[in-house]
C-alpha cells in the first residue's frame, strides 16, 4: 500500500473516529431532550407521497405476510417487530414504514384499523431499539413514512392513540437532529435534512426549525448536487432516491406559503435533465457505480415533472459522463475519477466503461448491482471486470478498503485510490463524433494508461472502437506481466454466436435487429457473465473478450455495425468486414 493511500485510509479513519465521539457526546443531549419535548399537539399537513402503491400488498399485509426485499415473513399471529429478519434489506424495509402507502391506497375501515395497529405495535415494542431502527437513513424513512402516511393512521382515532403517535414521531425527530453528526456523508445525510425538513412544515410549534434545516439543506444540496446535475456520488440511482423527495418537499413548502429555498429549486432543476441523460431506449439506467434494476414506476412518476421533454444532453463535465446519440442508437460512457472517498461506498472501478443500445434494446451493459443481497455480488460487482472496458493484469483500476475492521469503522469498503487524472474530448468529425478519451488507474502500480477512442457513425449503424496501452511520457511499464482483457458485458436478451473465423459475434436483438461485432487482428472469445440488475435477481448472460499483452499488442481495434434492413448472418458478415475509419 502507498503512503498516499495510508494517508488516506488514516484521514478516513480519524474523521470517523470523531464523529463517533461528538455523535456520543451528544447523546447527553437526546436524553435530556426527552425530559423537556416542546410541543408538538398536533399535525398540521401531510405531505404526499410519490411512490407508487399496490393494494394487494394491502391484503398481504392483512394476511401477516410481509413480503420486502425477496423475502417473506408469515407473522403466524405474533408481532412482526418481534420476528428475526431473514436479511437486512428486508428490517430496512420494514423499519421504513415506506409499505404504509400500500394500505393507504386500499382506502378502506380494515386498512386503516390494520395500519393503527401495527404502528401502535411498534410504538409499544422494544424493537425500536434495535440499531438498525436507528441508522440513519432508516429512521429519515420512517419519519417521512409516518408523516405522509398520518391520514391514513390516524383517521377517526381516539385522542390518546394521537397524542402516542405524535410522541413517538417526535422522538425519532429529535433523535436526528441531535445525532447529525454521525450521519454517514452523501445520500443519507440529504435524506435525514429533508426528513427535518418536512418535520419542521408539517408540525406544529416546529416553525422555529424551519429556517436553520432549510439552510442546513440548501448548503448540501449546493455541495452534493454538482453543477450539471449529477450527484457527487456518481451514482445514477442517487437522483431517483433523492427527487422522490424533494419534489413533495417543494410542494410542502408552498402549502405552507412558505418560500421554497432557491438552492431546492435550482438543484431540482439540474437533476431533472440527468434522468433523461442516463436511460436507454428501454427506460432502464445505465448501470454505473452501485446502479441497479429501474424503479419503472418512479421513473415514470418523475418524468411527468419534467417539463422540458428534451433530447438528453451529450455532456456531464462535472459528473463525469458522455453520451453519443445518432438515429436509435445511444451510448454512454464512464469518463469521470473516481469520487470523493467519503462518499464512494457504492462507487466502482469502471473508468472509461460504456454502454450501448440499439432503439428499445440495450446491447452492450455493465453488470449493475443487484435491488437485494448485495452483499453476495459488492465485491464483484465493484471490480473493473465486471464492466465493459479494459481490465489489465487482471486487476481492477481502482483500489478499495479490503481489512474487515477497517470496512466495519468506515460502513464499507471505500475506494483509497483510483483514476485520478481521465482526459475527454470530443468532436465532430467526417464519418460521426468521435470520443477520445483515457485515464491514469493504472499507472501507480503498472505504469500504463489506458487509451479509449470511440466513434458512432452520424446514423448510428456503426460503432468504431480501438483500445491502446502505452506508458506516461517518459515512463515505462512496471513488471513483466502485461495481459490485459477486453470486455462487452451484452444483455440476457442478445442472443450471441460467434463467428467461424473466431474474430467476430453475431449480435441478435429481441427487436430482430442483427448487430455484428468484429476484432480486425485479434481473437474474440464468447465466455459467460451475470446480469445482476435485473429485476428478477441475478442472470446468466455472455461477455465478449478479447485478450492480449501489453508488450506485444497494445492496442486492440473493434466494431459493432448494424446490419441494414437484413437479419442474414451474409450481410451482418459482409458490413462488419469493412475498414473502421478511426482518425488516429
Amino acid at each position: 500500500m502507498s503512503v498516499a493511500q495510508r494517508r488516506r485510509i488514516s484521514t478516513l479513519v480519524i474523521g470517523r473516529f470523531t464523529r463517533n465521539v461528538l455523535a456520543r457526546a451528544s447523546g447527553g443531549s437526546v436524553a435530556l431532550s426527552q425530559l423537556w419535548p416542546g410541543r408538538t399537539d398536533r399535525l398540521i399537513i401531510a405531505p404526499h407521497d410519490l411512490r407508487t402503491a399496490d393494494t394487494t400488498r394491502a391484503a398481504e399485509i392483512y394476511a401477516g405476510r410481509f413480503v420486502f426485499a425477496g423475502k417473506i415473513v408469515n407473522c403466524h399471529g405474533r408481532s412482526i417487530f418481534d420476528l428475526e429478519p431473514p436479511s437486512e434489506d428486508w428490517e430496512v424495509a420494514l423499519l421504513g414504514f415506506g409499505w404504509l402507502r400500500h394500505l393507504r391506497a386500499a382506502d378502506t375501515a380494515l386498512t386503516r384499523a390494520n395500519a393503527r395497529a401495527l404502528v401502535d405495535d411498534w410504538i409499544s415494542n422494544p424493537a425500536g431499539k434495535r440499531p438498525l431502527a436507528r441508522r440513519a437513513d432508516v429512521l429519515a424513512r420512517r419519519v417521512i413514512s409516518l408523516l405522509s402516511q398520518a391520514p391514513l393512521v390516524l383517521n377517526d382515532t381516539d385522542g390518546k392513540f394521537y397524542r402516542r403517535y405524535l410522541r413517538a414521531l417526535s422522538r425519532d425527530i429529535r433523535y436526528l437532529r441531535y445525532t447529525m453528526l454521525d450521519i454517514p456523508d452523501g445520500v443519507p445525510r440529504l435524506q435525514v435534512l429533508i426528513a427535518l425538513c418536512y418535520a419542521s412544515l408539517c408540525l406544529a410549534n416546529q416553525a422555529r426549525h424551519i429556517r436553520s434545516t432549510s439552510r442546513k439543506l440548501s448548503d448540501e444540496l449546493q455541495r452534493q448536487i454538482l453543477p450539471d446535475g449529477g450527484h457527487i456520488s456518481r451514482n445514477p440511482g442517487a437522483l431517483i432516491e433523492l427527487l422522490i423527495d424533494l419534489l413533495p418537499l417543494r410542494q410542502t413548502f408552498a402549502a405552507r406559503n412558505i418560500p421554497p429555498p432557491p438552492a431546492l429549486l435550482n438543484a431540482i432543476d439540474r437533476m431533472m435533465p440527468m434522468l433523461r441523460f442516463f436511460r436507454h431506449g428501454d427506460g432502464s439506467f445505465a448501470l454505473f457505480n452501485g446502479m441497479s434494476s429501474t424503479p419503472s414506476d418512479l421513473l415514470a412518476t418523475l418524468l411527468a415533472y419534467d417539463d422540458t421533454h428534451g433530447v438528453p444532453m451529450a455532456n456531464m463535465p462535472h459528473s463525469g459522463f458522455q453520451r453519443l446519440d445518432a438515429g436509435q442508437t445511444a451510448l454512454i460512457m464512464d469518463t469521470g475519477p473516481s469520487p470523493p472517498s467519503n462518499v464512494s461506498h457504492d462507487a466502482h472501478a469502471g473508468c472509461l466503461s460504456f454502454e450501448l443500445s440499439s432503439g428499445p434494446s440495450r446491447i452492450v451493459i455493465n453488470c449493475g448491482m443487484p435491488t437485494t443481497g448485495r452483499d453476495n455480488w459488492r465485491p464483484f460487482a465493484r471490480t473493473t471486470a465486471a464492466h465493459s472496458t479494459l481490465t489489465y493484469n487482471e486487476t481492477s483500476s481502482c483500489q478499495f478498503v479490503e481489512l474487515s475492521a477497517m470496512k466495519r469503522l468506515l460502513h464499507g469498503a471505500l475506494i483509497v485510490s483510483g483514476p485520478a487524472n481521465v482526459e475527454s474530448y470530443r468532436e465532430l468529425v467526417q464519418n460521426g463524433t468521435l470520443l477520445t478519451t483515457s485515464h491514469d488507474g493504472y499507472v501507480h502500480r503498472f505504469g500504463v494508461v489506458h487509451h479509449r477512442l470511440l466513434m458512432i457513425s452520424h446514423d448510428g449503424s456503426r460503432i468504431d472502437g480501438e483500445d491502446s496501452l502505452s506508458p506516461p511520457v517518459s515512463g515505462r511499464l512496471k513488471g513483466n506481466d502485461a495481459d490485459f482483457a477486453v470486455r462487452f458485458h451484452l444483455h440476457p436478451a442478445v442472443k450471441a454466436s460467434r463467428l467461424s473465423d473466431a474474430r467476430g459475434v453475431m449480435l441478435v436483438l429481441p427487436s430482430r435487429d442483427v448487430w455484428t461485432f468484429e476484432a480486425l487482428d485479434d481473437k474474440v472469445d464468447l465466455e459467460d457473465s451475470v446480469f445482476l440488475a435485473g429485476n428478477d435477481g441475478p442472470r446468466r448472460t455472455a461477455q465478449i473478450v478479447i485478450r492480449g499483452n501489453a508488450r506485444q499488442t497494445p492496442s486492440i481495434r473493434w466494431s459493432f455495425v448494424r446490419s441494414p434492413g437484413s437479419a442474414s448472418l451474409t450481410n451482418a458478415r459482409r458490413n462488419a468486414r469493412r475498414e473502421p475509419e478511426l482518425p488516429l
